[in-house]
């Protein structure tokens, strides 16, 4: 017997009842059984190919109301999760454990690298720990930020990783590891003659300190990939911030293009720089005594002014309102704000607001309860701003720190979508030219818009300074090993045929 469905052919045995005739029960009875099976074939299929490609079943899903599809602009960010590849067999030399410092960004780049130092050296990396004594105290664990079983997975072709040290090597046991910073902005051959040899005594090896560990450039393009591997493809999200961000970028998008703002205006920053640009005498106290509080914050007799000349003080809120009026951003733009609190709080965004009524927040957007599970975890809340702003129309950082530079290399990898990198130094002077009258606000806009011409996140080289790792491009803002097809990039030199795919100008960008 047949019983069709939507041109779908179940075919049943004959039921072996001979002398008793089938009842119109009966046939209802299978028709009833067929239909649930086949519905329940159906939903698992569209499942498992969301699942795996959200666009597998475009016409199929559209109809189906309780399947999320990924907000616009995000499939660019989300990859598919790729088979398991076979694990790389190799004899290890040890256990490297390390240490994350400071904040979400910069983990994750030293993250990246600490894989790459672990492939390096022939090691066995233990899921690295994060940072839980700086500013933030964020409690967060490693697998509370990202997905762990995808990370050893993912990589599993180029280093083993284990989620802890075999019992023998813990503390408990009475095993004390090696504990040292390795040298900042070094190459290969700094691990393989200094950080090697230290394997043959010591099986654990215990990196206290992960920042800028690794040098920008000089380093073989193989590692440079794994970086650019680990980084785009191996640190994924946990799915309960995928989830929730994802739901951020797809309320943002409903409302049309909006700009990322990255305003680095907060309190950690300005006590930090020593920038208090604009503050009362009150607020520079207080943030002189924050600076005094924290010992690792080196410099504690900063000259405010001094430094804002140079280009090491992030915009304040009012000048973030001057600068992108003169770039043509419309009034009526929605403007996200991808940072914690505001020093000041909303007193201080009154001059942005007013400039820019359609200010929005995640804190305005998402539902509280939802948000609830992420608040005194400023590493969790860090990572739903990155999301929305790789996902933006439009980035704008007003302070080149750890999550600016991340968010541009992502930005750049994923097409070179438009990033405003705003150069402070000349900024300060014109901000200063036009509050003294000096300069008209049309003035003022024509040298904003021709200082930033060539800044819009174009495709370019990596800026190389001999002996100046600090002074040059970070690799992570600039990743441009990771658009390179075959054994190297001699072939861009501009990155060549790839400057098409976003060289803006500024009257292309605000048209």
């Amino acid at each position: 017997m047949e019983v069709r469905s939507e041109n779908v052919q179940v075919r049943c045995d004959k039921l072996q009842a001979p002398g008793i005739p089938r009842t119109r029960l009966q046939v209802w009875f299978i028709r009833v059984c067929s239909s649930i099976l086949l519905w329940t074939c159906l939903v698992q299929l569209v499942a498992v190919g969301e699942l795996w490609h959200p666009k597998f079943f475009p016409n199929i899903t559209n109809k189906v109301p309780w399947i999320t599809l990924v907000p616009r602009n995000v499939d660019a960010v989300v990859q598919s999760p790729p088979p398991l590849v076979p694990p790389r067999n190799y004899t290890s030399n040890g256990f490297l454990k390390v240490s994350c410092n400071g904040g979400l960004n910069q983990m994750r780049a030293a993250i990246c690298d600490m894989v790459t130092v672990a492939r390096l050296l022939n090691l066995t990396l233990v899921v690295p720990e994060l940072d839980k004594t700086s500013f933030w105290a964020d409690p967060s664990n490693f697998e509370d930020i990202f997905n762990v079983r995808h990370f050893i997975d993912s990589l599993r072709d180029e280093v083993r990783i284990v989620r802890r040290l075999p019992k023998k090597y813990s503390r408990k046991y009475g095993y004390s590891p090696m504990e040292m910073p390795p040298v900042s902005w070094s190459n290969e051959k700094y691990y393989l003659q200094q950080i090697l040899p230290l394997f043959s005594k010591h099986k654990v090896l215990h990196f206290n300190r992960t920042d800028a560990r690794l040098a920008n450039n000089g380093i073989p393009f193989d590692l440079q990939k794994l970086r650019c591997r680990v980084n785009f493809r191996g640190l994924k999200f946990t799915p309960k911030i995928e989830t929730l961000g994802y739901e951020l970028v797809r309320i943002l998008q409903e409302k049309g293009p909006f700009v990322a703002l990255h305003l680095r205006y907060e309190m950690d920053m300005l006590a930090f720089s020593g920038c208090t640009h604009g503050c009362s005498m009150e607020e520079a106290e207080e943030l002189k005594r924050l600076r005094y509080a924290y010992p690792w914050w080196r410099e504690k007799e900063i000259v405010s002014e001094e430094r804002r000349s140079q280009g090491l003080c992030p915009l304040t809120p009012e000048e973030a309102a001057l600068v992108l009026q003169a770039l043509g951003i419309d009034k009526d733009t929605h403007i996200y704000i991808a940072a914690g609190e505001i020093y000041g709080g909303e007193k201080r965004l009154a001059a942005l607001r007013a400039a820019f009524p359609r200010i929005v927040r995640k804190e305005m957007l998402l539902d509280p309860a939802e948000l609830q599970l992420f608040q005194n975890h400023s590493s969790q809340m860090a990572a739903l701003d990155f999301m929305a702003s790789t996902a933006s129309d439009i980035f704008i950082p007003t302070y080149d720190g750890n999550m600016a530079k991340v968010v541009e290399g992502h930005r750049r990898y994923l097409g070179f979508k438009k990033s405003i990198l705003l150069d402070r130094k000349i900024l300060v002077g014109l901000l200063d030219m036009h509050h003294n009258g000096t300069l008209s606000f049309n003035e003022f806009t024509v040298a904003v818009r021709l200082a930033h011409e060539k800044r819009m996140g174009q495709p370019t080289r990596r800026r190389v300074i001999a002996d100046k790792p600090k002074e040059e491009d970070y690799f992570y803002a600039n990743p441009q090993e990771c658009f390179c097809e075959g054994t190297n990039c001699a072939d861009l030199p501009g990155y060549g045929n790839l400057s098409g795919i976003q060289g803006a100008k500024v009257s292309d960008l605000l048209s």
